[in-house]
C-alpha cells in the first residue's frame, strides 16, 4: 500500500515542480529591484547632503517628509512598489512595516547583533492578493542621520521642535552610526503562471 501511494505521489510531486521553480524564480526582479534600491538612496542622498549644506537639519527634515514619498512614488512603476519602512517609524502612514518587512528587519537586527552586516534580503510570498517577489535593502544609518535620528539630548534644540511638530509620534531617534536605521521595500505581483 505505501508504494502504490508513493507511486502515485511521485509524479504529481515532479507534474508541480517545474511551476514551483518558475513562479517567482525571476532573476530580472533582483536586479531591477537592487537597480530601484540603489537609484533611489544615490538621490534621496544627494538631496539630504545638499539640503543639509544650505539649511540645515531642518531642511533635511522636509527631505525626508516630502521628497523621500514623492520618490518612492517616482520609482514605483512596472509593477514594482516601492517604500521605505522602519520598526522605529517617524511616519506611521508611510513608513510601518507589513508582517514580512517585520520579520525581515527583525532579521536584520540579529545579524548585526552576532557581528554581520545585513544588506539585502528577497523572497517570495504569497498573501490574500495573490503571489510576490519581496526585496528588502537595509538602510545603515550615517553619521549625518544622526542630526536628526540619533540621540536625543545631541539633537539640536530647533531639530527636537520641528521633529515633535512634524510628527508627534516620532519613535526614529536613539540611533549610533552604522545601525539599522530601516529598509526600501520593494515588491511586485506576481503573475498566476509565473513570471
Amino acid at each position: 500500500m505505501k508504494s502504490k501511494f508513493t507511486h502515485r505521489l511521485l509524479p504529481l510531486l515532479f507534474a508541480m515542480a517545474p511551476a514551483l521553480v518558475v513562479a517567482g524564480d525571476n532573476p530580472d526582479n533582483l536586479e531591477e529591484s537592487r537597480r530601484i534600491a540603489q537609484a533611489f538612496m544615490q538621490r534621496l542622498g544627494g538631496t539630504l547632503k545638499q539640503q543639509l549644506a544650505t539649511a540645515g537639519p531642518g531642511g533635511a527634515i522636509g527631505v525626508c517628509k516630502q521628497v523621500a514619498p514623492a520618490l518612492a512614488a517616482d520609482y514605483s512603476r512596472n509593477g514594482f512598489l516601492v517604500s521605505r519602512v522602519s520598526l522605529k517609524t517617524r511616519n506611521k502612514t508611510l513608513g510601518t512595516p507589513d508582517a514580512w518587512e517585520r520579520s525581515m528587519l527583525e532579521q536584520f537586527d540579529r545579524q548585526q547583533a552576532q557581528g554581520s552586516a545585513p544588506t539585502e534580503v528577497n523572497e517570495l510570498t504569497e498573501d490574500a492578493d495573490g503571489r510576490w517577489f519581496r526585496y528588502l535593502k537595509a538602510i545603515p544609518t550615517q553619521p549625518m542621520c544622526l542630526q536628526c535620528h540619533g540621540q536625543p539630548y545631541d539633537m539640536a534644540a530647533d531639530v527636537k521642535t520641528m521633529l515633535a511638530r512634524e510628527y508627534p509620534d516620532d519613535q526614529a531617534t536613539g540611533y549610533r552610526a552604522g545601525d539599522i536605521r530601516g529598509a526600501i521595500s520593494i515588491k511586485r505581483k506576481l503573475a498566476d503562471a509565473g513570471e
